[in-house]
């Protein structure tokens, strides 16, 4: 049987593409183009192009053209999971630490050894955690201005299995969640696991376009919106108190769920109120102490209407049937005596320290950040690929993110997300210049 004619030139596209004749970045024919170059239909040309997509070899971008892709990036180069690449300085991924942490998990351990029932920590816990844990949780979000009750926190293994037992325990597949533009890749992966739809909202200044959401919650059943009001991951913003009851009354009036998740809100001094305390009846809140403690201490908590407890506490047996005792009692302690606290102040430094530099260094290049984050967004030049700057800080022994794990629409912007908080700041300053130079010679 003879081979389609259209297979046929996927064939030899994609032969020219492996084998570097058709270099990154190169500029396909446009479809018509094709079509004419080649002497078939236009809908032919559209599904060779469409075919190369779904290889991983092209990409088209609206208004711009089909591009041939950068295929070499490691894999796992970006946030959808983490490779550590060996001899690469990670600004992919951030474990933000402090000096004297171990120290401190020493002094933990030994206080934890010699105190109380050690055995009871060995046995099964409640599944959302013992209620005396629970109630040190509420009193550490009082502080974040989220007044709860014991009976309404959930202690889990981390912000992600946190997110994980929200949606497990309150979606079902086809659920419609609403998500910006650009969010967090952990819960792009956590949808597309549980066949949540993702209706993406652009972004608007400070926050997402909120008429937008408005407009999409009178046209589609959306079961709930997925935000960081409080830096923003990746573009670093900070929602307003209007904004924030504008969201909220959104909500209300479409009878439509939030989901806050609270990562990074630490790192924000004197935030605006959580969405959780403007509409506590319809919002899910979640945080955890990967970033303000450590990334290996895997206790995190989500804070519910009591409606929501009994099917998020299911979705928790589901999954890990309870947070390990020994790094729960740990965390617990440590928010009772204020160790907690000083780490999030002594990493809020630390963030400043390191956006500080890299605004010295990265001088003249374009930079959405918020001046206590650990990350920062680049938006590249129009002529500049993302794929090819990666590409080349790998060369350079850097990795990066482009905005692939983020994007949650059609559109993929071309930016690199910078993560600061996992190398040593002589490490960092080097890296950075080295970015700078890279970028430098794409644009100039």
């Amino acid at each position: 049987m003879a081979t389609p004619r259209y297979k046929t030139l996927v064939d030899a596209l994609a032969a020219d593409i492996r084998a570097g004749r058709l270099s990154p970045g190169t500029r396909l024919p446009t479809h018509r183009q094709l079509a004419a170059r080649e002497g078939i239909a236009l809908v032919t040309a559209s599904r060779v192009y469409a075919e190369l997509e779904t290889m991983g070899l092209v990409s088209g971008e609206t208004g711009r053209g089909t591009f041939v892709r950068e295929t070499s990036l490691p894999p796992g180069l970006g946030i959808e999971q983490h490779a550590s690449v060996a001899g690469l300085t990670d600004l992919n991924f951030n474990s933000p630490s402090v000096p004297g942490q171990a120290e401190l998990l020493r002094s933990a351990l030994r206080q934890l050894a010699s105190s109380g029932d050690l055995e009871a920590l060995l046995r099964y816990q409640p599944h959302a955690g013992r209620m005396h844990e629970r109630a040190a949780v509420a009193r550490h979000l009082l502080t974040r201005g989220l007044s709860v009750e014991a009976e309404q926190v959930l202690i889990v293994s981390g912000a992600q299995h946190g997110l994980t037992a929200i949606a497990m325990g309150l979606f079902r597949p086809g659920d419609v969640i609403a998500v910006d533009a650009l969010t967090y890749p952990g819960f792009k992966l956590l949808a597309e696991t549980m066949r949540l739809e993702l209706a993406a909202i652009p972004a608007d200044g400070n926050g997402p376009d909120l008429r937008a959401l408005e407009r999409l919650c009178s046209r589609r059943a959306v079961r709930a919106v997925y935000a960081m009001p409080t830096l923003h991951n990746p573009l670093g913003w900070v929602m307003q108190d209007q904004q924030r009851h504008d969201l909220a009354a959104i909500a209300r009036r479409h009878g439509v769920l939030i989901v806050e998740d609270a990562a990074y809100a630490f790192l924000v001094e004197n935030p605006p109120a959580p969405l959780a305390a403007l509409a506590p009846e319809l919002t899910v809140y979640v945080s955890g102490l990967s970033k303000s403690v450590a990334t290996g201490l895997r206790v995190g908590f989500v804070a519910a209407p009591d409606k929501f407890v009994p099917q998020i506490e299911r979705a928790i047996r589901a999954t890990t049937w309870n947070t390990a005792g020994v790094m729960t009692a740990v965390a617990c302690n440590w928010l009772g005596d204020g160790t907690v606290a000083r780490l999030e102040i002594e990493k809020r430094q630390d963030a400043m320290t390191r956006q500080s530099m890299a605004g010295e260094v990265l001088t003249g290049i374009r930079r959405i950040c918020h001046p206590a984050s650990y990350f920062i967004w680049l938006p590249l030049a129009d002529e500049v690929r993302a794929d090819q700057v990666a590409m080349s800080l790998v060369r350079e022994n850097i990795s990066v993110s482009t905005a692939q794990p983020f994007a949650t629409s059609e559109h993929v912007p071309h930016a690199i997300r910078l993560a600061l908080g996992s190398v040593d700041l002589d490490s960092l300053r080097q890296a950075l210049e080295k970015v700078k130079n890279v970028i430098g010679r794409y644009t100039y």
